[in-house]
């Protein structure tokens, strides 16, 4: 079968929006969303086939200083992630700073996505849109905000621009390659990050040991691994209640996301170091 295809890759720095825009794009959650910075660690990719079109869009983690392997690795799936696509998306917050570092090197067109535009006056969007088109050869200019759902159906016209024919590279239904395991980890840790303060979440990951459906409950074991006993003791919490907090709000978005009733059962475990641990690090996908 034969269909127009556009490969589009989504990058800015941590916090600008990207993984909200790429949930709103397909209409699917498959990115945890949090407010702490480098919530997206690696490479996510959301399809959306629409018509005669199939967009396959790839989340990258955001532009950070690495500090650590797990840190270089996310940096290392960005540059991987902008060989073969037709297209970029640079997300920025128009909040902050201009700053067009992160896309000097860059030769694929590049759309400039300004997104959390319902947060500045709207006298000012246009002399900020004027100054960044001084600052770079942008194939267009797309103000937007994703929690108002403004401007969405903008970015998806602009891309489709650059859609080519192809053979229908994914299913129509299938929104997303991640595996089921991974997907159920993303809700998880998005959990925790919601829930854990200062340095503790980005030295959280989640591993999802076994997941099985048994008459008509799915049954969810994952391991979240924490770098020091004192994190251990954080994620549980006073007589358990935080870890039992976590669970109950993933939980309930896995029902919602499968549409099955769940029973999630989560262990914390110490691995000390794990983010410059390259066997870890390769188990969980990172």
């Amino acid at each position: 079968m034969v269909i127009n295809t556009v490969f589009v890759t989504i990058i800015g720095r941590t916090n600008a929006g990207k993984s909200s825009m790429l949930n709103a794009l397909i209409g699917e959650k498959i990115a945890a969303v949090t407010p702490k910075p480098q919530t997206t660690r690696t490479k996510i990719t959301g399809i959306l086939t629409k018509d005669d079109t199939q967009f396959v869009f790839i989340d990258t983690p955001g532009f950070h200083k690495a500090t650590t392997k797990l840190g270089k690795s996310m940096l290392k799936s960005i540059n991987d992630s902008l060989s073969g696509v037709d297209l970029v998306l640079y997300v920025f917050d128009v909040t902050r700073k201009i700053a067009l570092e992160d896309i000097v090197n860059i030769t694929k067109p590049v759309i400039l996505i300004l997104n959390k535009i319902d947060l500045i006056e709207k006298g000012k969007l246009l002399p900020i849109m004027e100054e960044f088109a001084k600052l770079h050869n942008f194939k267009t200019i797309l103000p937007i905000s994703v929690v108002c759902n403004d401007g969405l159906a903008d970015v998806l016209d602009e891309c489709e621009k650059f859609a080519k024919e192809t053979p229908l590279y994914f299913p129509r239904e299938k929104f997303t390659d991640q595996s089921e395991n991974m997907l159920i980890a993303e809700i998880i840790r998005e959990k925790l990050m919601y829930a854990l303060d200062d340095e503790v979440p980005h030295g959280v990951a989640v591993s999802v040991e076994s997941a099985k459906e048994i008459k008509d409950v799915f049954h969810i074991d994952a391991i979240i691994y924490c770098e020091r006993e004192t994190h251990k003791g954080i994620i549980i919490g006073k007589n358990g209640q935080m870890l039992k907090t976590v669970c109950t709000k993933a939980r309930i978005d896995l029902e919602t996301f499968f549409n099955i009733q769940v029973n999630l059962k989560c262990w914390v475990k110490v691995k000390e170091n794990w983010r410059n641990n390259d066997g870890i690090l390769h188990n969980l996908g990172l």
